[in-house]
């Protein structure tokens, strides 16, 4: 089985790249290293440097044949896709319809999406079913509701299969800043500096923090359920407020940690958590690394502390 990974040399997608090379896969990951690091790529796949909004992925996909993709390649940031929606647009849409066009052309027997929980915006209701009404706050939101729409199409006209994986925020080795599991990146390293942590808001904010590892394991079960052309929520069901998760990163520190309060952010959504039942029974799937044992990982990682 050959897949190609777009954003394989990511936080989450190298932890994708890295799980179907344990699956026996023949792997080429595609990035353009914008924030992506070529030390993240195992050495047994392939590294391709391609931007998808740009450049043409055509003779790529004819060389290689891909059997399946793994579409991660996104411009993540919702302060980005707020301070310039159009590159947000290109890179998400226009980016996304360049590898569905790829896809169909040469055979691909399925697409799976890395979609997001910020496609639903604030939902009134928490733990959120898929059959909630997307209503996004952001323009990265936004954009990836129309990459789905570009999928389902794609599907109608062009029977080309896809699974679409709404994360939840995903967190572990390897992450960056940026992106909506962030705070667990920017957490640690400010303990592990010394730094207070900075809590926007009252601290009540609630996120469904999931490992990197369980989201890599949903996309191997996306690519060979029959369970396809659907939507999956991938998370653990959880609320952890930021506060909390501030509270359980100093014990997992060991650490003193002081908290400064920071005004609310623009566009942040107060409570997010994913009903995850439609993936474990569809896709046989299910988070397995509890939240300390993931942000014990993460922060010896990260912190570059592998005593802690």
């Amino acid at each position: 089985m050959k897949v190609l990974v777009t954003g394989g040399a990511g936080f989450i997608g190298s932890h994708i790249v890295d799980n179907l090379l344990a699956k026996d896969c023949a792997v080429v990951a595609v990035d353009d290293l914008s924030t992506g690091l070529a030390a993240n790529v195992n050495p047994a796949a392939r590294l391709v440097r391609l931007d998808i909004a740009k450049d043409d992925l055509g003779p790529l996909f004819a060389a290689e044949q891909f059997d399946f993709v793994i579409h991660l390649a996104a411009q993540t940031a919702v302060p980005k896709s707020l301070a310039a929606p159009a590159f947000d647009c290109a890179v998400n849409v226009l980016g996304t319809v360049n590898v569905l066009e790829a896809a169909r052309t040469t055979g691909v027997k399925r697409v799976v999406f890395a979609s997001t929980a910020a496609v639903y915006g604030a939902a009134t209701a928490v733990p959120i079913v898929e059959e909630t009404p997307v209503q996004p706050f952001s323009f990265y939101g936004l954009s990836k509701v129309t990459a789905e729409n570009y999928l389902r199409l794609y599907r109608e006209v062009f029977a080309l299969d896809y699974v679409i994986l709404r994360y939840a925020n995903v967190y572990g080795e390897r992450q960056g800043d940026a992106g909506e599991g962030g705070v667990v990146s920017i957490f640690t390293r400010r303990i592990a500096a010394g730094q207070p942590l900075d809590i926007f808001g009252d601290g009540g904010q609630t996120r469904d923090f999931i490992y990197a590892g369980d989201v890599a394991e949903a996309n191997w079960r996306a690519l060979v359920s029959p369970a396809a052309n659907a939507v999956y929520n991938i998370g653990t069901g959880t609320e952890i407020s930021v506060s909390e998760l501030a509270a359980l990163m100093a014990k997992v520190s060991g650490r003193e940690t002081a908290v400064r309060r920071q005004p609310p952010r623009e566009g942040d959504i107060y409570r997010s958590c994913l009903d995850n039942r439609a993936a474990v029974q569809a896709l046989s799937w299910q988070p397995r690394t509890p939240l300390m044992e993931g942000l014990a990982a993460t922060y010896r990682s990260l912190a570059g502390n592998p005593s802690s």
